[in-house]
């Protein structure tokens, strides 16, 4: 039979194989205590087996709150956990429930992050996965091979009109901007009526594919309760868009997969809340298992924050989102990871030599909408910068050769971020 294995990094006040045997009998067929009716068949056929143990360092105190430890030590490790795909069958939210469910109440923890998942290959003749991708959104929105896609999030987030809006998207898209999109903020305001903005954005978008031949790519937010976003992913369907945006951990894993899988626009994921998912190192879930279940829901894009960003999240950790997404399994249809947070151009150096490669959508908002000279040279500043990242220039160096990044460079070279 088929299995599913999840890797936990854990903390635990008593033996490691004590702990992990809790794990995998509270997250299946087990409870605390023995009942009538499980025997050994049942056992056999539906209990989760631990297959694997990496005994780690031991510390004096513990991560988060548990039980005390009886010798004052916690004990850290991998373990792998397995469990038959019969147990939930093709089912994320039972899933999910299986390997983050109450796992995070058991005593016998004092830290556990779910680190990755594997799943059978079986899983690909069930779910679809991206519709659309690193390569249905690189040809949605006439983006060649060999350069990232370039975009920017509406400034300010709320307040701004739908003329307002449409204005600046003119002039993004007049400037040669793959993406824009909405702030996750932003649904529907008093002053900003959902069907208000998709009309008014999609006939300057529109206006400019006729004249031009190449369509920007614009999310517009969905987020909402599950008939409104039906409603309003129609809408933009019919408006002639090519992408929703969904707030992937307020949405859900349903909500998302019953969207995606209408599978006329490609899907961008935002994981606003995720540093309350990851944040503490021994706590919640890992980007490579995060992005493994919004894939099989079917998201085309999601962020993985970006270099020397805004917020706590190391460069490392950025690297690796980076190339989790990019890795074929599962479904063998990767993510285009989705860079942002606190970007301008500066970062495409150090992002380019740490990834090599261009299959990144690049966002900056204030590094494109805060230019000195204006949106349409921020975006050509971003351009420039990525083309001597990949042709081997130094920043001082594309800092000399091109003019608009130079201004950039004089813009922003000097912030600094207050990193955790």
């Amino acid at each position: 039979m088929e299995r599913i294995t999840a890797r936990y990094y854990i903390e635990t006040p008593y033996p490691v194989e004590r702990a992990a045997t809790v794990l995998a009998g509270e997250q299946s067929s087990g409870t605390f205590v023995a009942v009538p009716g499980e025997t050994e068949e049942l056992k056999n056929r539906f209990a989760a087996r631990v297959e694997q143990i990496e005994h780690l360092e031991t510390v004096a105190q513990p991560a988060i709150p548990g039980a005390s430890s009886p010798d004052g030590l916690y004990r850290r490790a991998f373990v792998d956990v397995s469990w038959s795909a019969e147990n939930f069958g093709h089912n994320l939210p039972t899933l999910v429930s299986t390997l983050q469910g109450n796992l995070y109440e058991i005593t016998q923890f004092t830290g556990l992050k779910l680190m990755d998942i594997r799943f059978p290959e079986s899983y690909a003749n069930y779910y679809y996965g991206p519709r659309f991708g690193i390569d249905g959104c690189r040809e949605l929105t006439a983006t060649d091979i060999g350069k990232p896609l370039i975009g920017t999030i509406i400034k300010p987030s709320v307040g701004l009109t739908p003329a307002q809006t449409a204005e600046t998207v003119g002039v993004l898209a007049n400037a040669g901007i793959d993406f824009v999109k909405d702030d996750e903020l932003m649904a529907a305001t008093a002053n900003s009526r959902f069907e208000d903005r998709v009309d008014a954005v999609m006939q300057v978008i529109n206006r400019h594919a006729d004249r031009t031949g190449k369509k920007i790519m614009y999310a517009f937010n969905i987020s909402d309760e599950m008939e409104p976003m039906l409603r309003k992913y129609e809408h933009i369907v019919k408006s002639g868009g090519t992408c929703a945006m969904i707030s992937l951990n307020s949405v859900g894993l349903s909500g998302t997969k019953r969207i995606c899988d209408l599978g006329e626009l490609a899907i961008h994921g935002h994981r606003n809340g995720w540093g309350m998912l990851n944040r503490h190192p021994l706590l919640g879930i890992e980007f490579p298992a995060y992005q493994k279940l919004w894939r099989l829901a079917g998201v085309d894009q999601l962020h993985v924050n970006g270099i020397q960003n805004k917020f706590w999240e190391s460069d490392d950790s950025v690297v690796r989102s980076i190339a989790s997404c990019l890795d074929h399994a599962p479904l063998d249809k990767p993510i285009l990871p989705v860079v942002s947070s606190g970007q301008w151009g500066g970062q495409a150096f150090e992002t380019y030599r740490r990834t090599k490669t261009t299959d990144l959508l690049y966002m900056a908002g204030g590094g494109i909408m805060a230019h000195p000279g204006g949106p349409a040279a921020g975006v050509a500043a971003l351009q420039q910068a990525w083309e001597g990242a990949v042709n081997g220039l130094t920043l001082e160096e594309a800092a000399r050769q091109y003019p608009e990044f130079g201004q950039s460079v004089e813009k922003f070279g000097n912030l600094q971020f207050d990193r955790a």
